[in-house]
């Protein structure tokens, strides 16, 4: 997942940060409103947003309805030390997907994140089939035909973005993104070699990832095959 982490304590930020990090997710931190302004103007869109209530610059509640007023669907997760139902209802009628009460446990915020955006894709389960394809996210462990398929870090964030996304053109930039961020030092070509390498671990699997040349990659189902 390309995740936003809006948190201004330090520490806390930098354990969500590492921890996410750790588990192969790319993340990017804003401080306060205004920086996750930036961050969600930008042209790559994020999977899920971590969003803290109390910011210096104003309440995340205010950015939350912002978003929602623009109509942007992207998943946000409430992370606060408020602990008032009312607080709660609040969030989640302003367009919050979950909520989680500090202090918390970074497993339970990982975890909450994963069926968060695996809701916002069509998902509900941790493990989803594509035809002969069997994608665990929470495990990440991939089978092909029943034949297990040991993908790296980078291979399985290419493949989690194109199992959540099937028939949508994914832009070359985009999937840089989410590999490395916005701080990446590698070229454009490295999402080539790791398509390529995704490609042939895949080999024999009912999905299919076409090039477009000019407009960039499409994850589509071998004819026959059960859809997701």
């Amino acid at each position: 997942m390309r995740v936003l982490v809006v948190e201004d304590t330090e520490d806390v930020a930098e354990a969500i940060l590492a921890h996410f990090q750790r588990q192969g997710h790319v993340c990017d931190h804003a401080a306060s409103r205004e920086d996750a302004a930036h961050f969600l103007g930008l042209t790559e869109p994020y999977d899920l947003v971590i969003l803290d209530l109390n910011l210096p610059d104003g309440s995340g509640l205010e950015l939350l309805k912002q978003l929602r007023a623009a109509k942007n669907p992207v998943p946000v997760l409430v992370l606060t030390a408020r602990m008032h139902v009312e607080d709660k209802i609040d969030a989640l009628d302003f367009g919050a997907d979950d909520y989680l009460v500090k202090p918390f446990d970074l497993r339970e915020l990982e975890a909450r994140a994963r069926a968060v955006s695996r809701r916002r894709h069509g998902a509900a389960e941790a493990v989803v089939e594509a035809g002969n394809l069997r994608c665990n996210f929470a495990a990440r462990a991939v089978a092909v035909a029943g034949r297990e398929v040991e993908l790296t870090r980078r291979e399985f964030i290419l493949l989690e973005a194109f199992m959540g996304n099937l028939g949508r053109v994914l832009e070359k930039d985009e999937l840089y993104s989410r590999l490395y961020g916005l701080t990446g030092e590698a070229g454009l070509n490295a999402v080539e070699v790791y398509i390529a390498r995704l490609r042939r671990k895949l080999d024999g699997a009912d999905l299919e990832i076409k090039t477009l040349r000019g407009l960039g990659y499409q994850a589509m189902l071998r004819e026959g095959a059960k859809a997701p």
